[in-house]
Order: C-alpha cells, then structure tokens, then sequence
C-alpha cells in the first residue's frame, strides 16, 4: 500500500503552512524528513491523521486508494496509518494498558485477544524496551518522563501494528540508551508490510535507522530529496547551505542547535 501526497496545501486560521507538498511513501520504506524549526513538519503529520486544526486547501492525500480528507482521524488509524507524537498527551484516569487495548480492538476489529491475553503481549512488547511490567498500569502519559513518553508511543506503535507510522520527533529528549532501544524497535518492524516517515532535526537517529529517502523541507515545501548521503551533508555543511544549493533564497536559516 502507498501513502500518496499531492499538491498538498494546508491552512491554520487563514495562514498557508504547506505550499505544495508532494511524497509517496509505500510499505517497506522509510522515509526521513528534516527542516529547520517551522518548516512545516509537524503540521505535515497532524494533516495526514486528520486533525481538525489544519485545514486543507488544495491538494490531496490518499492510503489504500481512499481519500484521508474525506476521513476522520478514528478512520485514518484504521486504515493502518499511526502517529508518534511530538508531545504526548497526558490523560488522567486511564490506564495505559486499557488505552491500548481499546485502540487495539478498534484497530483490529476481526482479531479476537482476550484480555489476559493481550496483557501478556504487552507486557513482552514492553521488556523489549526495557519498560518495566508496572508501566503499563500507570495513567496514560502522567508523570512520565520525557523519555518514558517517547518509549510509550513506540510501544503502541509495536502492539498496534500499523501499515505506516509516522514518528514526530520521537527521538527529541531521548538519551543515547534510549536511542538506541526505540530506533532498534523501529528496524524489527521493518518489512514489506511496514513503512515510517521519520521526522527529524538532526542525523543522530538516523545512524540507527538508515532510512531509504531523505527529504528536506522549508517553508511547507519539500526543497530537495535523496538518499543518507543527503542527511550526512546536512549534518557536516547545515541547513543554510543546502537550501542555497537548492535555489532557495534565504537571507538567515534558524535551527534547534
């Protein structure tokens, strides 16, 4: 299956965030993309799941031949497509265990788990990220640390199996253990049946996942597109220089660093 962007244009209270965005992305590959601070990255992964904030105003996106515009974010994750948040919610008086089953069941309405059962598998799924058994017992989010938020994500993201998942700067605030652990969970997902859009600052995650494309992105558009060579040029020469390089007319590019 492919996730297929075009022409994409999104608005946010009258102002046009993405001018133009065009991407395919199917099963088996993953994609990276990287930008500086307000390129529009992130409103890219909130307009492909079908938040309500951003409003598309020309373009489409499709997965699996229907169109994601027509489409609310329950349906959207249905169809196989998921999101790692950049900040993950906190819900009071949930569980995490009971969140996660719910998503499941809606996600995977023909599979029967009952409910031991699917404790068990999460329970596994979590040790594979060194997640403590507890954990899973806590409200979902509360007063977890920036790093246990992030590990939460991917541990829904290995329980709930999508087709292709989207991580939003999963690997901000993570410690190189941590690192090393999610991006680790990332590649045993790897296979015909699975592809990832990464998003990104910086190369060190990268290192780990070795992604196929590399794209760049600058005010909302996609400015230039390649393999990992593309991300280890921006690492060693910077975002300024590689936008000159690509006809941009800039006169400053401000990053995270």
């Amino acid at each position: 299956m492919e996730l297929k962007i075009e022409n994409l244009h999104s608005k946010v209270n009258k102002k046009e965030l993405l001018k133009g965005i065009n991407l395919k992305v199917s099963q088996g590959e993953i994609h990276a993309i990287m930008g500086p601070n307000g390129s529009g990255k992130s409103t890219l992964s909130n307009v492909i799941m079908g938040n309500p904030k951003y409003k598309i105003s020309k373009g489409k996106i499709s997965f699996d031949n229907k169109n994601l515009a027509e489409l609310s974010p329950d349906e959207i994750a249905k169809l196989g497509l998921f999101l790692s948040f950049q900040y993950p919610f906190e819900i009071q008086g949930l569980s995490f265990s009971k969140f996660l089953h719910a998503a499941y069941k809606n996600q995977h309405p023909l599979e029967t788990m009952s409910i031991m059962k699917f404790r068990k598998l999460l329970v596994e799924t979590a040790h594979k990220l060194e997640i403590e058994s507890d954990f899973i017992d806590r409200e979902l989010n509360v007063s977890f640390s920036g790093g246990e938020k992030k590990r939460a994500e991917i541990l829904q993201m290995l329980v709930l199996k999508p087709k292709i998942a989207i991580l939003d700067e999963t690997d901000s605030g993570l410690d190189i253990d941590s690192l090393k652990l999610v991006s680790e969970a990332v590649n045993d997902c790897r296979s015909k049946d699975f592809g990832a859009i990464v998003i990104t600052h910086y190369k060190r995650i990268l290192n780990h996942l070795k992604p196929d494309f590399v794209h760049v992105m600058y005010d909302g558009k996609i400015i230039k597109s390649g393999g990992v060579e593309l991300a280890e040029e921006l690492e060693e020469k910077g975002y300024s220089e590689i936008l000159k390089k690509a006809g941009v007319n800039i006169l400053e590019v401000k990053t995270d660093e």
